[in-house]
């Protein structure tokens, strides 16, 4: 494979990394780490093409499948194996990028992926991604990049099974490893240590995003290839089938439904006669007069009905192809779509009330639009978007009274606001003080020193999982005429508060009160006392 003749993007890239090799071999001067930055533009802008030039390919692979799909099937799904395939170690090796910056610049991988290359700290520093990359061996085998070798061999060796057996020595993939490595003294190189033994951040880089282009060339290689068999077959279609191709099938109303209607395996030199008829399950023949013509080029049509009735709309057609004789052969169409009033739901456990120093959940969904095209803002606070496909969470502001959050969607490419609901803003309610988990009541002078403390449990409908801390409280005791109080600057009973109420008397009264809590933001407040009656 490493000796097939060469495409001129696989020539490309090869002389790219000649040029890597090059600026390697030679001091790091500040013109050199320049130069490398040049070169990773290039290459990130060779990426973004390929990517662009392979969405076009797979819009062509679909329209394909659309045409014939029974035929098609099996190709087109191993296309999008490829695309699977290929995004999945594009991401791998993505991430692998941002871990090399974080450990060379010492920052968190969230701040690495958003670093401009021309920022880092560190573009010339071997020694740390020499470390991260090789490891504690020469040949990479403690290293990411032995782990990143195996990943290429393990991702080309799936790239080229989705290829007939037949076809497979044809195949200018790229990503070879195995190739025969010398460095700059002759010695020989395996490919881990050709590539990442002392070579810079810079470098390091560049070089991996040039592994992302070999990935995006392997992918562009397969599609097409994949392509090629299906032209290969000769497929011969002994029917033709009228398609209908809508953009979506659920809109609101005042929104427009469109569709586009084409004809698979079709000479698209002609124009074929195009009927319409709404509210129907069919159209025959017979009521062609009655429909309304459509026009057509290159044998397809837009379809465009005003969404002006909720509910299932339904329509047919018919589509009349005209024959080498002169004879016009009528296919049959038909569809239906749903038109709904706009309707979101925003929703919390407590009815429009959001509680200050929490995370709320709020339940959000508008019908027929998934989560990721839900766009939703808060006036006041912030939102954003929880584990559960229709949780999100919100938190407020200590001084705001009201919030609204505004909820848009994006339907067919078009951002569109669906609704709001307002909400009042509370600060959370007081806890209440307890000890041994009562507040009022007579209580065993054991279980009360056992208990020893003052907890603040929060009310029993309330749903959130957080609690307050008791910064202090007083304990007064009458004996006879005389009243003693104790001060405790926390929550627990004080030595001389456990010295008193071991020689109390059944019958004898305890207050707690001044009893100060602790929450979110260090919002105080002053409980209701406690007041005990030893058994």
């Amino acid at each position: 494979m490493a000796g097939a003749k060469e495409t001129p993007r696989q020539r490309m890239i090869a002389m790219m990394y000649l040029v890597l090799t090059a600026l390697l071999a030679i001091n790091v001067s500040k013109e050199v780490i320049d130069a490398f930055l040049v070169v990773n533009e290039s290459i990130v802008l060779t990426n973004e093409k390929f990517s662009q030039r392979l969405q076009s390919t797979y819009g062509t692979f679909e329209k394909m499948y659309q045409l014939n799909q029974h035929e098609v099937k099996p190709y087109w799904d191993k296309a999008r194996e490829a695309k699977s395939l290929s995004g999945k170690m594009i991401e791998f090796i993505s991430n692998l990028r941002y871990e090399l910056i974080s450990v060379t610049e010492k920052i968190s991988i969230d701040s690495a992926k958003t670093i401009e290359i021309r920022n880092l700290k560190s573009k010339d520093n071997y020694s740390l991604t020499t470390a991260y990359l090789m490891g504690d061996s020469h040949d990479g085998s403690q290293g990411k990049s032995r782990y990143l070798k195996e990943k290429i061999i393990e991702h080309r060796q799936k790239m080229i099974e989705l290829i007939n057996p037949k076809d497979r020595n044809d195949l200018k993939l790229g990503l070879i490893t195995d190739s025969t490595y010398f460095n700059a003294d002759g010695q020989r190189q395996n490919w881990e240590a050709h590539h990442f033994y002392n070579t810079i951040l810079a470098a390091d880089i560049t070089i991996l995003n040039k592994i992302i282009t070999e990935v995006y060339d392997a992918e562009f290689e397969i599609v097409n290839k994949l392509m090629d068999e299906i032209n290969a077959e000769d497929f011969s279609y002994d029917k033709i089938d009228a398609k209908v191709l809508p953009d979506n099938n659920y809109i609101f109303v005042g929104d427009e439904y469109k569709a586009e209607v084409i004809v698979a395996a079709y000479d698209t030199s002609q124009s074929p006669e195009i009927y319409l008829m709404r509210d129907v399950d069919s159209l025959p023949i017979s009521e062609l007069s009655k429909a309304e013509l459509i026009s057509s080029i290159d044998g397809k049509s837009d379809i465009r009905l005003p969404a002006r009735k909720t509910g299932i709309n339904k329509y047919a057609g018919v589509i009349g192809v005209k024959t080498s004789s002169g004879e016009t052969n009528y296919y049959h169409f038909s569809n239906q779509y749903v038109v709904a009033e706009p309707s979101v739901t925003i929703s919390v456990a407590e009815m429009n009330v959001l509680y200050i120093g929490v995370e709320n959940t709020v339940s959000i969904s508008v019908s027929g639009i998934s989560k990721e095209n839900l766009h939703p803002v808060i006036s006041k606070g912030t939102i954003t978007a929880g584990l559960s496909s229709d949780k999100w969470t919100v938190t407020v502001p200590p001084d705001e009274r009201y919030t609204v959050i505004t909820i848009s969607a994006i339907i067919n490419g078009i951002k569109k606001e669906m609704g709001s609901q307002n909400f009042r803003i509370k600060r959370l309610p007081d806890p209440i003080a307890t000890i041994a988990n009562i507040k009022e009541g007579f209580i065993n002078r054991e279980i009360l020193l056992a208990a020893g403390a003052i907890v603040p449990k929060m009310p029993s409908d309330f749903s959130f999982d957080l609690t307050f801390e008791i910064k202090s409280f007083k304990l007064t005791i009458q004996k006879g005429f005389n009243i003693y109080q104790y001060i405790s600057n926390n929550g627990l009973l004080t030595e001389e508060m456990i010295a008193q109420i071991e020689i109390t008397n059944r019958g004898q009264n305890l207050l707690f009160d001044n009893i100060v809590a602790v929450g979110p933001f260090n919002d105080e407040r002053s409980l209701s006392p406690i007041i005990l009656t030893i058994k």
